[in-house]
């Protein structure tokens, strides 16, 4: 019996060195050569400190700041441990609950703003944590943040247009803006 076991555990031991130490050790080593940033989580550094990650969102509540999408993760928002979408369906009253509190808390932010609301600053994303809103919803909220930040809105609108990332190759996916990377700017401009 034990004949038959020993090549077992060896080729267990041996795959569990393969994939489980070496790969790992050679995926880790070449990407901290070839894109250490993105291997160290794409970190935003403000005054030699980490302020966030450019892939994960984060909230803004204050209306000097362009507002992220919704976080359905919980139980605190944007938190990369329970990354999930909300699972509520459209016929879900939870979920158009949810997004009449949305639009009334932005249409309380900015009472003037008569524009449609996007549909991308009342929804969460599959993940709950998407740091980017489309420039539909950076165009919503522009208005408010210039006023309050008492800034020229062709000003801020060129701040937005300077954070715009296009289409991935070109043709993948849709325009859209980093929410903090734009705040982070707006700080510095103002």
């Amino acid at each position: 019996m034990l004949k038959e076991i020993r090549p077992a555990v060896v080729s267990f031991l041996l795959l569990t060195l393969l994939t489980g130490i070496a790969y790992p050790l050679l995926v880790t080593g070449v990407s901290q050569v070839v894109m250490p940033g993105k291997a160290n989580g794409s970190l935003i550094i403000k005054d030699g400190k980490p302020v966030g990650s450019s892939l994960i969102g984060q909230s803004f509540s204050d209306p000097k700041y362009f507002w992220s999408r919704p976080s359905a993760t919980s139980p605190t928002p944007n938190n990369a441990s329970s990354s999930s979408g909300s699972n509520l369906g459209p016929t879900n009253p939870a979920l158009m609950d949810a997004v009449k509190g949305r639009v009334q808390a932005l249409r309380d932010a900015d009472p003037g703003n008569q524009q449609p609301v996007p549909v991308d600053l009342v929804t969460a994303s599959a993940s709950g944590l998407d740091p980017h809103i489309s420039p539909a919803a950076a165009e919503y909220q522009l208005a408010r943040v210039a006023r309050v930040r008492n800034l020229n809105p062709d000003a801020v609108r060129k701040l937005v247009a300077e954070h715009t990332e296009g289409r991935q190759f070109g043709i993948l996916g849709e325009p859209r803006v980093n929410v903090l990377e734009l705040n982070l700017a707006l700080d510095v401009s103002h």
